[in-house]
């Protein structure tokens, strides 16, 4: 299995010593480094930036949010970003919510799964560069179809440097993950449990028996974001990432459609996940929290001892993940290279 090193999103303001970590993570064998948008910081511009700094390591999104961009708009950046780091980018997209989708982007969410169909559509076209682009879709049209009516197909300027460039897609529902498993070459999990293996394995099967699948399990990949935290006290590692979760279980949607609720509680903690929720949407936030036992956190996270760790990390090499995207300082990734090895 191998390791990533996960930025995320900033939260008011630049992550203190990111490049370092980059660096960092560059140097200890990491295989790939992720940035990640919400509605403040984007993912491609910290990516090029710090990503310029290394030689090695694999530049990926995790995620670009597709209502932010057009199909095409993307296709051009992530083309860019290919050449710039020799054939190291690799384009992480998710449809995101439709709090952020409508509120934030004033784009309509519905129909996200066929939405995301096209989009990729679209994106594999440019990079294909085989003929103009067109697409005659629901969602999207190349050419427009009205507007001056003067619009005419394109192909990029640019040589793509791989035709190839993969693209994986975040998923968290099992028609999603399907999806995922047939248009794309990875699967961008969150909130990844091993006691939930068997039913995205079976997710996964489905997409990639599908006539046209890309993919099969054997060359696919999984990168899992996984908080990895190196501590003495187990309790005091997951206080660590309780009010993440809090904040995803309980405010990152509204009630009814809050896609990370719904993977708790497929995960069995359907009574956890809505004491949680209602007590976030009631503005009880550090209650919240703390109606968020260890036991929940230990079954999406690594967390303790090194040697804690390393035993519970055989239950993850037998899932679908590929890779563990860690996050934290120069210093964080340093502990979790030495207590994974």
């Amino acid at each position: 299995m191998k390791l990533g090193f996960h930025l995320g999103y900033w939260s008011s303001g630049p992550p203190a010593g990111a490049l370092e970590a980059i660096v960092q993570a560059e140097q200890l064998g990491f295989d790939s480094v992720w940035t990640a948008e919400g509605y403040g910081s984007d993912a491609f511009t910290p990516l090029a930036w710090w990503g310029a700094s290394t030689s090695r390591i694999r530049l990926g999104t995790n995620i670009v949010q597709m209502a932010a961009r057009t199909p095409t708009s993307t296709a051009m950046t992530a083309l860019t970003l290919d050449h710039l780091s020799g054939g190291r980018f690799v384009l992480g997209l998710g449809a995101s919510g439709p709090q952020v989708v409508e509120g934030w982007y004033g784009q309509p969410y519905p129909k996200p799964l066929a939405r995301t169909r096209e989009y990729v559509d679209i994106v594999r076209q440019v990079l294909a560069r085989e003929a103009p682009v067109t697409h005659d879709g629901e969602f999207f049209q190349l050419p427009l179809d009205g507007g001056a009516r003067l619009g005419k197909p394109l192909k990029s300027t640019v040589h793509p440097l791989r035709k190839d460039l993969p693209i994986h897609l975040a998923a968290e529902g099992p028609k999603n993950v399907a999806l995922a498993a047939e248009i794309c070459d990875g699967w961008l999990p969150l909130f990844f449990s091993p006691k939930t293996n068997g039913f995205y394995r079976d997710a996964l099967a489905e997409g990639f028996a599908r006539p046209g699948a890309r993919h099969t399990a054997d060359d696919f990949e999984v990168p899992a974001s996984v908080p990895v935290i190196v501590h003495d006290d187990v309790e005091a590692a997951a206080d660590f990432i309780k009010p993440s979760l809090a904040l995803y279980i309980g405010g990152m949607g509204a009630k009814g459609v809050n896609f990370h609720h719904d993977v708790f509680a497929r995960m069995g903690y359907e009574d956890v996940a809505n004491r949680v929720q209602e007590l976030y949407l009631q503005g009880r936030k550090a209650e919240a929290v703390a109606a968020i036992p260890t036991r929940l956190v230990e079954d999406t996270a690594l967390i303790g001892p090194a040697a804690k760790i390393r035993d519970e990390l055989a239950a993850w090499e037998e899932t679908v993940v590929t890779t563990l995207l860690v996050r934290g300082d120069a210093a964080t990734l340093r502990a979790v290279a030495d207590a994974l090895s």
